[in-house]
């Protein structure tokens, strides 16, 4: 069984990845910021204009850790492969439940039904952190636990889809309360994405865009195929299986971080640019 450990984000312009040894090391203007053993890495994602040696590529494939290459706003752009044996029984079975609608139902129905309930945690929280939003999100809690068994007992994917958006419309339609430090300016109306509209969206849509990075390191290291999916349809360049697996942890592992950073007035409206085209991204280009 695999073992998955860390992920090294870089985000310092400039910098320069070299390896040393069997680690990896960080520099910038001559100097070793960071040095991490590559036997302690899954993965590394370059968010920023970042240097790298061909002898840590090669290292970095030899020891299956992956090199992901995104713009500063987290959009993947690239990234470093080694050779991935895997297991082609194993990857022809998924190929087969995934064109077998009730068999991937079977697997994508738990997915939602695990996402909805922690959706519905993270309202919960809200309402022991602030009981004065009781009002406006208890309604919608007793919505999403009907939804949940909802979702258990689909009878097609697309109902379990449908079932999806109408939970997460229901969910993102009170997310605006859970920010409770108003002072700092922070607003949101709903979801948008490509481009994201507003600083929250921005800050969801690039989490979301690093747990993905983990999801497909961890569908590639257990020998899947990281696009083809059993609830998100197949399209070419989308990582579907990984899509899938992170549904769940959306709520508590992005939505929460998020709201925590708001919160706790980590962040300010200066920190996040908007450009021509209406598209807000974090920091400047």
């Amino acid at each position: 069984m695999k073992q998955h450990l860390n992920t090294l984000f870089v985000t310092t312009e400039g910098a320069y990845l070299a390896k040393d040894g069997q680690a990896a090391v960080v520099r910038h203007q001559k100097q070793d910021l960071l040095r991490v053993p590559l036997h302690n890495l899954d993965g590394i994602v370059c968010l920023a204009r970042v240097g790298r040696s061909p002898y840590l590529m090669a290292a970095c494939a030899a020891g299956g850790v992956r090199i992901s290459f995104c713009n500063t706003h987290g959009r993947f752009q690239a990234a470093v492969i080694g050779f991935q044996p895997g297991n082609v029984l194993l990857r022809r079975q998924q190929f087969r439940v995934a064109d077998d609608e009730p068999a991937a139902l079977a697997i994508a129905a738990p997915m939602i039904a695990a996402k909805i309930a922690n959706c519905r945690s993270v309202l919960l929280r809200a309402i022991r952190d602030s009981p004065s939003v009781n009002d406006v999100l208890e309604p919608i809690t007793k919505r999403l636990a009907f939804q949940i068994d909802f979702a258990r007992g689909s009878s097609s994917l697309d109902q379990l889809r449908g079932i999806e958006g109408d939970s997460a419309a229901s969910y993102f339609g009170v997310f605006s309360h859970l920010m409770t430090a108003k002072d700092v300016g922070f607003s949101f109306g709903n979801r948008s994405r490509r481009p994201p509209l507003d600083p929250v969206n921005s800050l969801l849509s690039f989490l979301y865009a690093m747990l993905a990075h983990d999801a497909r390191s961890a569908c590639e290291a257990a020998g899947l195929d990281a696009a083809v999916g059993f609830l998100h349809r197949d399209r070419p360049g989308r990582p579907g299986l990984a899509l899938d697996l992170m549904e769940e942890f959306r709520p508590f592992l992005v939505d929460r971080l998020v709201l925590s950073l708001i919160n706790r007035r980590q962040l300010s409206l200066s920190d996040f640019v908007t450009t021509a085209s209406s598209a807000v991204h974090a920091g400047a280009d």
